[in-house]
């Protein structure tokens, strides 16, 4: 039965990167686009304004990649599982399929087009520009996967929403997803920034996350504003309600909210 479920989600997984794009190399390069030109944006913006001195000591531009790729992560992520094929969905008359494995699904593909994204990109870089040297080469990679689990956490709970609530799931994981490029942190270093100001972004977890993974990516940083507990419990909470939710959508499921959307 596990070997069959294991099949199942492989299979769907196949297959929501095939629906995102029927060629797989160019779904990879258009993300990986994206996140250099997130990455190009924010270099120039702090070169104008002058803050490259303010920021870690060490590569500039893989401090920048650090924020971006995270931010990346959640992102993507959260957008996958709010788009993953609901109770109401024709996938969900056959069988096998459920809304666990539509759910699962999407979130391994975001992982596995993000997890290829970083590699190409991080590899292009150093072979290209300069050499790339990380601390702590494991802990960068779990705050990778913290925050592609906080993604799925937060994607959840849009998710049970989204069949009551259409309109304001979409509207609202767009919302949080924009609002993150500034509430997540990952423009300025938080050891420098004063008390008052932390406060303002302590709340997220994917600040919460950068700040670590930084300190993960570099040998002299250690950060003392942030924590990886705190993302992994939030996250947990947000999943658990987010199942919850879904579970109680399932049960009063009905064919004509397809209608709705």
């Amino acid at each position: 039965m596990i070997v069959g479920l294991l099949e199942l989600i492989y299979h769907a997984t196949v297959h929501n990167l095939r629906k995102t794009h029927s060629n797989a190399l160019m779904g990879l390069f258009i993300n990986m686009l994206q996140t250099m030109m997130l990455v190009a944006v924010f270099y120039v913006m702090y070169s104008v304004l002058g803050l490259r001195g303010a920021m870690i000591r060490g590569d500039f531009l893989l401090y920048i990649m650090s924020g971006i790729f995270l931010y990346m992560t959640q992102t993507k992520t959260m957008g996958a599982v709010v788009g993953a094929d609901g109770p109401a969905s024709p996938m969900m008359q056959h069988a096998p399929m459920s809304t666990f494995v539509s759910i699962l699904s999407n979130a391994l593909g975001a992982l596995y087009i993000q997890i290829l994204s970083v590699l190409v990109v991080v590899y292009i870089y150093h072979i290209a520009v300069n050499h790339v040297t990380i601390h702590n080469l494991a802990g960068v990679f779990m705050m990778l996967l913290l925050a592609w689990f906080s993604g799925i956490g937060i994607g959840m709970v849009f998710y049970a929403l989204k069949p009551w609530f259409p309109q304001f799931a979409t509207v609202g994981s767009t919302i949080y997803a924009r609002a993150n490029m500034i509430a997540s942190g990952k423009m300025f270093v938080a050891n420098t920034v004063p008390w008052n100001i932390i406060v303002l972004f302590s709340w997220n977890p994917l600040f919460h996350i950068i700040d670590q993974c930084r300190g993960f990516m570099f040998i002299n940083y250690n950060p003392h504003y942030s924590n990886w507990l705190y993302p992994l419990i939030v996250s947990t909470v947000l999943l658990v309600i987010g199942f919850m939710g879904e579970s109680y959508t399932r049960k009063h499921a009905s064919l004509s909210w397809s209608a709705r959307r």
